[in-house]
């Protein structure tokens, strides 16, 4: 049985009546970049609370909750980041957090009839409460889209915002959780995953942006797994409006992109596990569950082989085609696509003008860059 939510004291009741009328709360927005050029393409909303002690948004949102005032805190968020929309940047987007179950409350759909055309806003679905079926929102999802807004899914690959809800509200943008993009560059489950949800979006036509970017490292991992928006405190910190991010952030972008969008299959090469023998790479598997490829190397660091979990069980090898890091994509693609069905979708072992291993490029790589470089060709 749930147990009924404690009602805010009688300081916390003062408070929230204050902040519903807009005191001692004010809007700040972060910089939404995307990854092809560095540019700025829209702007996350938040609510700050700078009038008072407790400044956790969460921690407000949760006594309002709690006090039954959550749709009147939220109306007035929303009304707070709106209040800068005549000055939004052109060609800019403005995404709003709205909690699911309050989609459908008079406040929240006054504060849509008040802006009338909502064009260039984007509705993000949070998960401020547990939503099991997001059927009964749909009347109020589809008169967002007809008025011209955008609908997101906040969280992606954490809490509620599962494979189904994506599946039943078909959002333009999934955002990824903030856990999947922390260590993404030393993490191939997190990089396995984000692919998977990158191929999901372009088959239902929607967008994936990665939010809580607060490494180098992460921003370069997500450029080389062209997920095509980001933002996080590395690249701006939310602020006035409508602040840019850093010059050499950009300028890391567009090195990134320049280099993603080059022939040569260094662009697509991810970090390798290594083992001198068989049985080594055996007990890498057992210790590392996620972890589906291993490279067999020799003494000298070359690539021998490559092991998955179930070749190791039996003692085979999967593949043994290697290539140097400066090869064409098209031409290690060809190369690929030649070996015997059974080993004809394993890694490329990919080495540096030494011969020693650099790292591995999955086959879903080559074809999605490819891939996308045709349909970049095609639209241009």
């Amino acid at each position: 049985m749930n147990e009924r939510p404690v009602p805010p004291d009688a300081n916390w009741l003062d408070m929230l009546e204050a902040a519903c009328i807009g005191i001692g709360v004010r809007a700040a927005y972060q910089p939404i970049v995307g990854t092809e050029r560095g540019d700025v393409v829209g702007y996350e909303a938040l609510i700050r609370f700078p009038g008072y002690e407790e400044k956790s948004p969460q921690v407000w949102f949760t006594q309002a909750r709690a006090a039954g005032m959550a749709d009147q805190l939220e109306a007035l968020a929303l009304r707070t980041a709106l209040a800068a929309r005549p000055t939004l940047p052109e060609n800019c987007f403005l995404a709003l957090n709205v909690s699911p179950d309050l989609l459908t409350n008079p406040k929240i759909r006054n504060v849509w009839k008040e802006q009338g055309d909502l064009s260039g806003l984007v509705i993000e679905l949070t998960e401020q409460s547990r939503i099991e079926s997001y059927t009964w929102l749909e009347p109020d999802l589809n008169q967002l889209r007809h008025a011209g807004a955008l609908i997101a899914v906040d969280d992606a690959g954490a809490g509620y915002a599962g494979l189904r809800h994506l599946l039943a509200l078909r959002p333009a943008i999934i955002k990824l959780d903030r856990e999947l993009v922390q260590g993404l560059q030393k993490d191939e489950a997190k990089r396995a995953l984000i692919e998977m949800l990158g191929v999901f979006a372009s088959r239902v036509d929607a967008w994936i942006l990665a939010e809580g970017v607060e490494q180098a490292e992460e921003l370069d991992a997500l450029a080389a797994l062209r997920v095509p928006l980001v933002q996080g405190y590395y690249l701006a910190q939310p602020s006035n409006p409508w602040a840019q991010p850093a010059a050499d952030v950009r300028v890391r972008l567009r090195a990134q992109s320049t280099a993603t969008r080059t022939s040569t299959v260094s662009a697509l090469v991810e970090p390798a596990l290594t083992a001198s023998t068989i049985a080594e790479a055996g007990s890498i598997f057992s210790e590392h569950f996620l972890v589906d490829w291993v490279v067999l190397i020799d003494h000298s660091r070359r690539p021998v082989s490559v092991l998955s979990p179930e070749s190791t069980m039996h003692g085979l090898t999967l593949s043994t085609l290697k290539a140097n890091a400066r090869t064409p994509i098209l031409a290690a693609l060809d190369r690929a696509v030649t070996r015997e069905p059974g080993v004809r979708f394993s890694p490329l072992m990919i080495t540096d003008d030494n011969g020693s291993l650099v790292g591995i490029v999955r086959m879903e790589r080559l074809i999605t860059t490819l891939t996308a470089t045709a349909t970049v060709k095609t639209r241009g």
